[in-house]
């Protein structure tokens, strides 16, 4: 069993910065992938961004050049730096980590864009 926890997130007002992070630990052996998705009211979950092990890492259109994931291997940690955000980044923003096929996802996390 893989177990996250996952820190960050709040209000923030538009053009501010944010940065959550995600610490895997428990029966982890090979991480395949590392990465956040977000969902907004209304809305399907949607991929933000992800670090593929060995393979580089992908981002949603909408977040390019504003967004930075990066990962710390060490500590099976996971970050996402936020910047410049939107309003419509406004979302609950989760962790997921890939172990031998299994999906696994943090308990989410509320990041608000608003004035």
């Amino acid at each position: 069993q893989v177990q996250l926890a996952q820190s960050g997130g709040g209000l923030v007002q538009p053009g501010g910065s944010l940065r959550l992070s995600c610490a895997a630990s428990g029966s982890i052996f090979t991480i395949a992938a590392m990465g956040w998705y977000r969902q907004a009211p209304g809305k399907q979950r949607e991929l933000v961004a992800q670090i593929i092990t060995g393979g580089g890492t992908n981002y949603v259109g909408s977040v390019k050049g504003r967004f930075t994931i990066s990962r710390d291997n060490a500590k099976n940690t996971v970050y996402l730096q936020m910047n410049s955000l939107k309003p419509e980044d406004t979302a609950v923003y989760y962790c997921n980590v890939v172990v031998v096929g299994i999906n696994y996802w943090g308990q989410g996390t509320q990041v608000t864009v608003s004035s």
